[in-house]
């Protein structure tokens, strides 16, 4: 790609990291579309990508690329993320003069709605529990306290591990700052709150407001695959399915809320969705749950 189309690229993602707050994963994975759509324009059109030649792609140009895309093996929900991926990149582009008359009418594929899979109440508490026994003393505090904040709170992994000392001393409800740098307040349960001050009194590293406060063994921030290794030992140990992950414990707080008889408008504040159409997908889970009792219980199933 020319200078001028290098420095294009390279402006769309910083805005994407800086403007938008998108993780750096999901940067990453619309840079790396950005990059093929790119090395395929050169290949179609025979020259090298360039604004002007961005700007004269067709409709059928792009269908053409998400041909190849799906060719290559991706299902919808991929093909999808490629999409939105491309409309960003065009819509930023606008600014600069780039074109995007070829995007109108590109339809986006329908994703297979995915329902989670909760872990039950009984074997939530059985991995907590496991994982508290394991490793040294502190360690398993700590791990178990983070599955604390996942089930007791509803918090994604990420948002329990950018917690720091700032938050101490706990109270009844803890401020979360969730993806795009969205706050919210959750309650915390006695359970949760007594779990994090166990690893507190345990841990051999010294808390500070601008420190984490869920320390690795060295001191510094906690990896969440160490947390995600901890639950899959236990999770074997317990005969579990390899859906019990630490994302499903958030699952199933929310699941488990609805069962409860939450509705769906405070379990969308709870977990910090920005749609309730986000929150609508645990009407189904919950549905799923009462069909199995009826089938397993009721006498004419």
């Amino acid at each position: 790609m020319t200078s001028e189309g290098t420095a294009l690229v390279q402006a769309w993602t910083a805005s994407l990291a800086e403007t938008r707050r998108l993780s750096p994963l999901t940067v990453k994975a619309y840079a790396a579309t950005l990059n093929r759509f790119l090395s395929f324009v050169a290949s179609h059109t025979g020259g090298v990508a360039t604004p002007s030649s961005l700007s004269g792609l067709t409709l059928g140009d792009f269908r053409a690329y998400l041909a190849k895309r799906r060719a290559d093996g991706l299902v919808n929900a991929s093909i999808a993320r490629e999409v939105a991926a491309l409309r960003t990149f065009y819509a930023f582009a606008r600014r600069f003069g780039v074109k995007d008359d070829g995007l109108i009418g590109l339809a986006t594929p329908k994703r297979a709605a995915r329902v989670p899979r909760p872990v039950a109440p009984a074997d939530a508490k059985s991995l907590i529990s496991d994982i508290s026994e394991a490793a040294q003393p502190w360690v398993a505090a700590r791990d178990a306290a983070v599955l604390l904040l996942l089930y007791g709170a509803g918090l994604r992994i990420a948002e329990a591990l950018s917690l720091t000392g700032s938050v101490l001393p706990l109270g009844e409800t803890l401020v979360v700052t969730g993806k795009r740098a969205k706050t919210r307040i959750v309650p915390l349960l006695p359970i949760v709150r007594e779990g994090i001050e166990a690893y507190l009194r345990l841990c051999p590293w010294p808390t500070a407001a601008s420190k984490p406060l869920f320390s690795g063994v060295r001191g510094g921030p906690l990896d969440p695959a160490i947390v995600r290794r901890s639950m899959a030992a236990a999770r074997v140990g317990l005969g579990l399915p390899a859906s019990a992950t630490p994302h499903a414990l958030r699952h199933s707080f929310a699941t488990h809320l609805l069962a409860r008889g939450a509705d769906l408008r405070q379990i969308q504040e709870l977990l910090g969705h920005a749609s309730l159409s986000s929150t609508q997908v645990y009407t189904a889970v919950d549905a799923a749950h009462l069909l199995d009792v009826y089938r397993n219980a009721h006498a004419r199933a």
